[in-house]
């Protein structure tokens, strides 16, 4: 696996992550809970957005990380 491909599952993970969290915020009654759930899950997003940032600077900068670039070329 390329460091691309690691950066791009740990993006998805953050981003299932972020919709778990977001998700048990909504499934409980506990106001206290629900709360925490929601900022859990806002910085989880946050974290998200900023390896994205580094995703896409990689990306432009090294090309051959481009996972999406990697998957084509391997169905040639």
């Amino acid at each position: 696996m390329t460091v691309g491909q690691k950066m791009h599952t740990t993006l998805s993970s953050l981003m299932g992550v972020a919709a778990d969290l977001k998700t048990f915020g909504l499934e409980t009654q506990d106001q206290n809970a629900k709360q925490m759930f929601f900022n859990l899950s806002d910085q989880v997003s946050n974290v998200a957005k900023s390896l994205e940032g580094r995703v896409n600077y990689i990306e432009q900068q090294e090309p051959q990380y481009k996972v999406t670039q990697q998957a084509q070329q391997q169905n040639k």
